[in-house]
């Protein structure tokens, strides 16, 4: 079986460089829904069984503006457990703002997650994240009614740890290759259902446009 995984259209926020976490939510960006389109029509022809996505608007907004380009459009459903990190009272802050007040936890979280303790700001840890979304995918197997893809729809830090941990990196790897790009399609494959998964193709931006491909620097919010 294949897995899809693509995380929310860029927002409000994310062009502000604020924090939006697992609470905080903002609208998706006009321009956002082009490349949502071209995702979507990347994606039109895969026989998706089911798409499952975060229940914050963003990311469900996404989920929906895909589902209008496929071919064979399928029910969407929400799960808790693709919410973003939580980043508790960071969520809706300037990310400058609080660099400078917690500049040990943020570096943490970007590159040492085996070192990231949010406690400061009463934040999710990544073991958290990770077991709450890899428990969405594992249900989501079990309860397939056959091997078609189905295809994810979450949010960067959320996504970037978990997929890590799925195809069995440790904790401080968690971000060894980076994080996960608006729109970006990440694929996952398993032959058992059984972790760890393998990885076919990572953070792949090639079908929207030049410009737009590239790295935003926001990756994390």
């Amino acid at each position: 079986m294949d897995l899809y995984f693509t995380r929310h259209g860029r927002t409000e926020w994310n062009k502000e460089l604020r924090f939006q976490g697992a609470t905080g939510d903002s609208p998706l960006l006009p321009h956002s829904y082009e490349e949502i389109k071209l995702l979507g029509e990347f994606l039109k022809d895969v026989p998706f069984q089911a798409i499952i996505a975060s229940p914050l608007k963003r990311a469900l907004d996404t989920a929906k503006e895909i589902n209008r380009e496929l071919v064979q459009p399928v029910t969407i459903e929400t799960a808790d457990g693709l919410k973003e990190m939580g980043l508790g009272e960071l969520e809706g802050q300037k990310i400058a703002a609080m660099q400078e007040i917690y500049p040990t936890q943020l570096n943490a979280l970007r590159r040492f997650p085996d070192q990231y303790d949010p406690r400061a700001f009463a934040g999710e840890t990544f073991p958290s994240v990770v077991k709450r979304f890899e428990g969405v995918v594992l249900k989501a197997m079990r309860e397939a009614q056959s091997d078609a893809p189905i295809l994810f729809v979450s949010h960067g830090a959320a996504l970037t740890a978990a997929i890590h941990a799925m195809i069995g990196e440790d904790l401080a790897d968690l971000r060894k290759m980076g994080g996960i790009n608006n729109n970006s399609l990440t694929i996952l494959r398993t032959e058992d259902g059984q972790l760890p998964f393998q990885l076919v193709t990572y953070n792949d931006t090639t079908f929207l446009k030049e410009e737009r491909s590239l790295v935003s620097g926001d990756e994390l919010i």
